[in-house]
């Protein structure tokens, strides 16, 4: 996949070191940048559709492309998620392109958008300050389990929405069966993996308090303190699409470095993989 993303920025004519560090950034969702600003790097329409399209592949599953090729067609359950990430992105774009497209710099939105889903968290400098927001939300939502993004993930996300609904809709028409299977697939989620997904929702939304409280003790507003949480626990790196461009992280306090480091891991390794490792070494009965 590395070797793909170089091609394909050098079909745009990248010298051949800012291609390489892209492709690795780019499927790491790491963000590191040889450039401090990489618009004049991509500044034609045709170069931004290489640059959105590349992202996206740290927002599928890493078998995204192998199964697209290989699969068989009684074994569709293998691309079912990549389904859901695309008729997920689909409406995404379809939203703000018809709603939040008010410059007419729609290429310049859609790596945004891209970047957000990916958890890269690069944006051109000229990305709208007013779709902040939407920005940081389509942060906490994520990507593909098997991809190399953070966030809630979308199938997660999904999943628990419908439990829910079927939850409320169940008091309305008790006689009624109501199903969690996903549709597209076979599969039907089971009580503990919703659990196991509305703890994760848990612990993410106490992680987020913490960092916050936190950062405001060391005297950051609320406003960049819950931004900067978010783009913390789910490994993203900040950018003027988020609102906190000018956020100096130089200057901060040895206790808002740590504090930062911390998270990162927990945001990296997930809380809830330490509670399970707790658990099967403290209590093994």
């Amino acid at each position: 996949l590395k070797f793909l993303i170089f091609l394909l920025f050098k079909l745009i004519n990248l010298r051949t070191f800012d291609a390489f560090n892209f492709s690795l950034t780019i499927i790491s969702s790491g963000g590191f940048l040889s450039i401090n600003n990489f618009d004049n790097l991509f500044f034609t329409d045709f170069s931004k559709i290489i640059l959105s399209i590349t992202i996206l592949f740290s927002y599928f599953s890493l078998f995204f492309i192998y199964n697209l090729f290989f699969f068989k067609k009684r074994n569709l359950n293998y691309l079912s998620e990549d389904f859901y990430l695309i008729i997920y992105l689909i409406i995404v774009i379809s939203i703000i392109f018809v709603f939040f497209n008010f410059e007419n710099n729609f290429l310049d939105i859609l790596v945004s958008i891209v970047s957000s889903v990916s958890n890269l968290g690069i944006s051109f400098e000229n990305s709208p300050e007013n779709l902040s927001f939407i920005f940081i939300i389509l942060v906490v939502v994520g990507g593909s389990f098997f991809s190399t993004s953070s966030g809630l993930r979308v199938v997660k996300v999904f999943s628990l929405i419908k439990f829910s609904l079927n939850n409320l809709l169940s008091h309305t028409k008790p006689n009624q069966i109501y199903s969690n299977k996903i549709s597209l697939t076979n599969l039907n989620t089971n009580n503990s993996d919703i659990n196991k997904y509305f703890l994760t929702i848990i612990i993410f939304i106490i992680s987020l308090f913490i960092i916050t409280l936190f950062l405001t003790i060391s005297e950051i507003n609320l406003e960049s303190s819950f931004k900067i949480g978010i783009l913390t626990l789910m490994n993203t790196v900040n950018s003027s699409m988020y609102g906190v461009e000018e956020f100096d992280f130089y200057n901060l306090s040895i206790f808002a470095k740590f504090t930062l480091i911390f998270f990162m891991i927990i945001g990296r390794i997930e809380m809830l993989t330490i509670f399970i490792l707790f658990k099967k070494f403290l209590f093994k009965n």
